[in-house]
């Protein structure tokens, strides 16, 4: 995708001056008319909306195609324009508003938990000049993501550096003049494009982007989009922008809804099945030693965006719980493939399954079957999760 790079470069050059809206009536009104004007497409509406089936049981409403196919789905969304600090344009997408009419407005998840973040924990306040959002931090597209599995154990890699790296101001939990908290990640700029990119329509203001399968509920198939992430060697495995910032959002190891936390518990697992192709497969260490395949992470639950109570406890940012397989279990040859939070709390419960070594000391969390948290945030929106599979002839 660096052979976007030069075009970008061209497009932003002639696209930086902004276009101004004479007395925008809100935020949210003001991008999305902008968007408009630029795209022309019209804005997100319940009307305007590409139409799934109910099977396919797609949260992003704004979202217009998704490929459903195992090992090689993409979901294609709209892309903003914003500008870098220096005034230059940049692009970028939303996928989770704090406000529940902001997110219906958007056609986003609603993600009430992120009404925790301040720019002083994590948030990146911006602004909205002419209907274009100006952020105040900056991501490097352009290093070469590397990844070399180490011998004989795939984990811990022996080399990991990120694709892209972001700046000491960037984080995509973007603070509106209003409050109102918006998951906006960067997609491209001046320095090329974000790793997950496969496709960009420059005309039409559209990005297609690859996602990932995990577990929730015992079904495959959870399809997410991991955008950035707090620590260097997940955002390697993820293929998510390196955002150290993130890692001030509060609070790690506190996922109920009382909790003051922008976060919420999933686990991902280190030393589950290698086989790949076999849909057992699971974990970083599967990850590594089969090229780059999901690591395919278990979630506690789905995006409600029909429930506008502050109870609603979905966040895209996830705190990583990381689980692995005992050495008496590793041994009496139980390992397989973990499916479900249930699941997962039954393991633990049978000795099977404890915390991993590489998370640091301190209390477990117990909606997370009492593993402790990593300390790590895994930026990861929830897409879609179908009932059934597109192509069942093909591995899991």
């Amino acid at each position: 995708m660096r052979r976007l790079a030069l075009m970008l470069s061209l497009l932003l050059t002639v696209s930086s001056t902004p276009m101004v809206l004479a007395q925008p009536t809100g935020d949210i009104e003001s991008l999305l008319a902008t968007a408009a004007r630029e795209s022309g497409r019209p804005s997100y509406s319940p009307q305007t909306a590409v139409k799934f089936k109910a099977s396919d049981n797609v949260f992003v409403n704004s979202a217009l195609a998704i490929d459903f196919t195992p090992r090689n789905a993409s979901v294609t969304l709209p892309m903003y324009r914003g500008l870098a600090p220096d005034g230059t344009s940049v692009y970028y997408i939303i996928t989770e508003a704090s406000d529940f009419d902001t997110a219906r407005a958007l056609g986003v998840n609603y993600a009430p938990k992120m009404r925790h973040i301040t720019a002083a924990e994590g948030g990146q306040a911006v602004t909205i000049e002419g209907g274009l959002m100006k952020f105040r931090g900056v991501i490097n597209f352009a290093p070469v993501r590397q990844v070399v599995g180490g011998s004989p154990n795939a984990f811990p890699p022996v080399v990991a550096k990120p694709g892209a790296i972001a700046d000491a101001e960037w984080s995509s939990a973007v603070i509106l003049p209003s409050g109102v908290v918006l998951n906006a990640q960067l997609i491209a700029n001046a320095s090329g494009t974000h790793d997950r990119l496969k496709t960009m329509d420059m005309a039409k203001r559209t990005v297609t982007l690859a996602l990932l399968d995990g577990m929730q509920d015992g079904k495959p198939l959870y399809y997410h989009l991991v955008t950035d992430v707090s620590a260097e060697v997940p955002a390697v495995l993820e293929n998510g922008v390196y955002a150290p910032r993130l890692a001030k959002l509060p609070s790690f190891g506190q996922s109920r809804p009382n909790d003051r936390s922008a976060l919420l518990g999933f686990s991902p697992t280190l030393n589950g099945p290698l086989e790949p192709g076999k849909g057992t497969e699971q974990g970083f260490a599967s990850s590594i030693a089969n090229n780059g395949i999901d690591p395919v992470n278990v979630f506690p639950i789905e995006p409600n965006n029909d429930n506008r109570a502050q109870d609603n406890n979905y966040s895209p940012m996830w705190d990583a719980h990381v689980s692995q397989w005992t050495a008496a279990a590793v041994q009496a040859n139980k390992v397989r493939r973990i499916n479900s939070f249930a699941d997962l709390m039954s393991l633990v419960r049978a000795g099977d399954v404890e915390s991993a070594a590489i998370n640091p000391p301190g209390p477990g969390n117990a909606f997370v079957a009492g593993l402790r948290p990593t300390k790590a945030v895994i930026n990861c929106p929830v897409i879609a999760h179908p009932t059934v599979s597109r192509e069942a002839s093909i591995p899991l």
